[in-house]
């Protein structure tokens, strides 16, 4: 049986493990829902490594969390404060209802390479984004996942699926979209 670890993203040459010379998909370094649109346009991906890296190496908390699988890094979720991802204020699948709301930590995305997959870790991530968000003062987690009956490939798999979200607890909250819930834990 594998162990899975989960922890926060403090070492870099783990993340850039999980993430690989291309930055997980298409060169995002998960840097999508930290910019808006232009900035994120116009960051060449080789800025957005190293804007991530900036925050893995910054002294604030971690900008999400590390799974690793029988001590290898094979996974990645990103959570942070709302207030830290400026797109999510914009997208009409996103956007809160109160944006003066405090406390309210948000998990965007979901990372697990090929030798990742099959052991939980998405599960195991979300676990612990629930209890990193909560030592680190959050009062609300949210997710915004998504939950169609059509089969979705690797890469639409980012933002994490209805099922996950409920099996830790979270509640739909609102629906923007047919498919997209927004998904939150009181904490």
């Amino acid at each position: 049986m594998s162990k899975v670890e989960i922890r926060p993203a403090d070492s870099w040459a783990d993340l850039e493990t999980v993430f690989g010379p291309n930055g997980a998909y298409g060169g995002c370094w998960c840097m999508w829902f930290r910019a808006t649109n232009a900035d994120f346009r116009a960051w060449p991906k080789k800025e957005r490594r190293e804007r991530l890296r900036d925050l893995v190496e910054s002294d604030a908390p971690a900008p999400g969390l590390v799974g690793y699988l029988d001590g290898d890094p094979v996974g990645w979720a990103a959570l942070a404060p709302r207030e830290d991802y400026p797109r999510l204020a914009r997208s009409t699948v996103t956007k809160p209802a109160d944006p003066s709301e405090p406390d309210v930590w948000a998990v965007t995305c979901f990372y697990v390479t090929r030798a990742g997959r099959g052991h939980g870790l998405p599960a195991a991530l979300l676990r612990e984004a629930v209890s990193y968000a909560r030592a680190s003062g959050a009062r609300v987690l949210e997710g915004y996942p998504t939950d169609t009956n059509r089969k979705l490939q690797k890469s639409e798999l980012y933002h994490g699926w209805l099922s996950l979200f409920t099996g830790a607890g979270f509640t739909e909250t609102a629906r923007p979209t047919p498919t997209r819930p927004l998904m939150r834990l009181t904490l």
